[in-house]
């Protein structure tokens, strides 16, 4: 287990030095570098477009889990892709169906979707059904936590604005006690967005993992016994 330990430290410091990079350019993009004015509190309201902390963390995790080579960083780009669009159909359709107060129409949409993203996984090993899931998750989660826009009329992301906010009617329920209110289309444009960086994060992890690995000592040829001639 030691020896185990020693031979993930460099994987371990490469990760934690990039976790924190991460976490300190997305909040502060998100609150106060691209914003759409101030909040009064030190912080400013996110713009529509936002880096989310936690998907990155999703797909970075995905891409080890494929094999962390550049064959998996492919892999779970291309699942990204097709998950977040799975996201997006249900995050569309469904409160066509059923809005607000009924849940069950979302229900069908994430059921359906997610059989579907199952059975693509016959396409061919390169479909990472297990990426897909979590980029529709990432997706999903976030259009929840900034106020469920589309399902919830004039409300949950209609007016991601310091006047919307004012008025309990537009303020939505979202993130930061209704602070963030992101309309569907950029809760799926800044999740994959995000995602994609993560997949960056996880080739980056190996990189710098890599030279920070110590390379083996060369064996220093031994010299011939006196007396014997060299071939």
């Amino acid at each position: 287990m030691g020896e185990r330990m020693k031979g993930l430290l460099p994987l371990a410091v490469a990760v934690g030095i990039l976790a924190f990079l991460w976490t300190w350019v997305a909040l502060n993009f998100s609150f106060h570098w691209v914003t759409s004015g101030d909040l009064g509190n030190g912080l400013h309201l996110p713009a529509n477009f936002q880096l989310i902390v936690p998907a990155a963390f999703v797909s970075w995790a995905m891409y080890f889990a494929a094999g962390g080579d550049d064959a998996a960083a492919k892999n779970v780009a291309i699942a990204n892709v097709f998950g977040a669009v799975g996201a997006l159909i249900v995050m569309w359709l469904a409160p066509a169906i059923a809005d607000l107060p009924d849940f069950w129409a979302i229900g069908v949409g994430v059921g359906v979707a997610a059989a579907v993203l199952v059975v693509l996984g016959g396409l061919g090993s390169w479909f990472f059904i297990p990426g897909t899931f979590g980029a529709f998750a990432s997706v999903f989660f976030w259009w929840i936590a900034t106020g469920l826009d589309n399902w919830a009329p004039g409300g949950g992301g209609a007016e991601n604005t310091l006047k919307a906010l004012a008025k309990p009617a537009t303020a939505g329920a979202g993130a930061f006690g209704g602070v963030i209110s992101t309309p569907y289309g950029w809760v799926f444009v800044s999740v994959l967005a995000t995602l994609t960086i993560g997949v960056g994060l996880g080739m980056l992890s190996t990189r710098l993992a890599a030279l920070l690995t110590p390379k083996p000592r060369a064996v220093a040829a031994e010299a011939p016994p006196a007396g014997r001639a060299v071939a």
